[in-house]
């Protein structure tokens, strides 16, 4: 029964959104290089976060079609490691933000990282989050009015 149960979860919400992060050196054109790369199999970066230090940075993305960008990174060996994120479509913008933070600080939600889309899912601004209870925050998030935008919302 349990199998049943998340099928049919996966069927009202579409897939989850996945975060590739990959290191890179830290060389002027690393980044260019994935994203060219990514172009060129019909993929496009939907998200985009970067953290560099000295040596190396830490790239998160959201893409278009991850099931091929995981075939490819893999193809390219190209270490990295996936994670689910809460993506939440922000009809009013940035006036919708302290109501989002103030809905998962009152449920005691932990955010681990945020970035926002580059992409306009439905014309609206969405935000992309890495935090430590998805199905919290989903619930929380959903009962303050806010919608939580599958990979097939943000996809072509």
């Amino acid at each position: 029964m349990p199998l049943e149960s998340s099928r049919t979860t996966e069927k009202l919400e579409g897939p989850r959104v996945k975060q590739f992060s990959i290191f890179l050196k830290n060389k002027v054109g690393a980044l260019l290089d994935v994203v060219k790369m990514l172009n060129d199999h019909a993929v496009l970066v939907l998200a985009l976060s970067v953290q560099d230090s000295a040596d190396a940075a830490i790239v998160r993305v959201v893409v278009s079609d991850p099931e091929r960008v995981q075939e490819l990174f893999a193809m390219q060996e190209i270490p990295c490691s996936i994670c689910d994120l809460v993506v939440v479509e922000l009809k009013e913008g940035a006036n919708e933000l302290g109501k989002l933070l103030t809905a998962l600080l009152m449920a005691e939600v932990n955010i681990h990282g945020s970035y926002a889309l580059l992409t306009r899912p439905r014309g609206n601004c969405a935000l992309a989050l890495h935090v430590e209870d998805e199905e919290c925050a989903c619930a929380v998030l959903r009962s303050h009015g806010f919608r939580i935008l599958s990979q097939s919302d943000i996809s072509r």
